[in-house]
């Protein structure tokens, strides 16, 4: 009797499982309805120049390609695999897009066809300034055309079923879409500047910074650091902000050892002095609770 109990209770959960991998498949093909206002599109070659800037240092580039032209993100042998698309002209889906899909896939993690987008961490742009945002576009639009690869989402049924059952969110599922648009931010080295610089720290750090596995990665995906100034926190490590900027550009700790393997080093370490500056006085201030 008991080992039919086992078995019955095996076959509940699987079909408890399949059953929020189907609740995962349906919730990827719904409709996310947003109120987006197009922002103005920078293509002076000032703007250009500093969103180069951004797309290098906040984190794009890194999924997107130097050129922007897409790469193989993740291939994990557990079944999830994702291949980040061609940002250029040539692939036609982007070569689509008017100024108001631009902001609603970068800021809102929504695409054109209005269903969310899967993996883009849109929860670390929502609060790019219109400036910012018009500069970044800008810079977009006049890369060059590369092959025109679009994006692939491959997911493993059980990571399906996560998203199904909400342990695993899409950024649309994150954002308060309410929210009005960041006014443009003055670049200086402070801790308020720094909590606009933190925004692309959310995706793996969570919304307190404190850290942990981050949902959805590949099971080998060490942990995200607790960036709060907490014992044996990241921060602990780091006693003023040329520490800090050596660490963000070399990917080593004070000690010589290897960070994290999927902290974008080449991308963070593209911050200026200011920006790193500002970006560790906010996260030195945050509270230890």
């Amino acid at each position: 009797m008991a080992a039919w109990g086992l078995a019955g209770t095996a076959v509940v959960a699987a079909a408890a499982a399949y059953g929020a991998a189907w609740v995962g498949e349906r919730k990827a093909q719904r409709l996310v309805e947003v109120q987006v206002a197009p922002v103005a599109i920078r293509e002076d070659p000032a703007s250009i120049a500093h969103g180069k800037y951004l797309y290098e240092s906040r984190g794009c580039m890194e999924c997107h390609g130097a050129g922007g032209g897409g790469k193989q993100v993740i291939d994990d042998p557990g079944g999830l695999r994702v291949r980040a698309p061609d940002l250029t002209r040539a692939n036609p889906a982007i070569a689509a897009y008017q100024p108001v899909d631009w902001v609603r896939s970068i800021r809102h993690g929504v695409a054109p066809s209005l269903r969310p987008l899967l993996v883009m961490p849109s929860e670390d742009y929502n609060r790019l300034s219109d400036e910012d945002l018009g500069a970044l576009v800008g810079y977009l639009r006049s890369l060059p055309a590369a092959m025109g690869a679009p994006a692939e989402i491959t997911m493993p049924w059980l990571v399906r079923a996560l998203y199904g059952v909400g342990v695993v969110q899409d950024a649309a599922s994150k954002i308060d879409h309410s929210l009005p648009a960041q006014a443009a931010m003055v670049p200086e080295p402070t801790p308020r500047y720094g909590a606009y610089v933190a925004n692309v720290c959310l995706g793996c750090h969570g919304p307190a910074f404190r850290g942990g596995k981050i949902p959805g990665a590949p099971p080998d995906w060490p942990a995200a650091a607790d960036l709060r100034p907490v014992p044996g926190g990241a921060m602990a490590r780091y006693g003023e902000p040329a520490a800090f900027i050596e660490m963000m550009r070399s990917g080593k700790r004070p000690d010589g050892s290897t960070l994290s393997r999927v902290m974008p080093f080449d991308s963070f370490g593209r911050m200026n002095d200011t920006e790193l500056t500002a970006l560790y006085l906010f996260l030195a201030g945050l509270p230890q609770r």
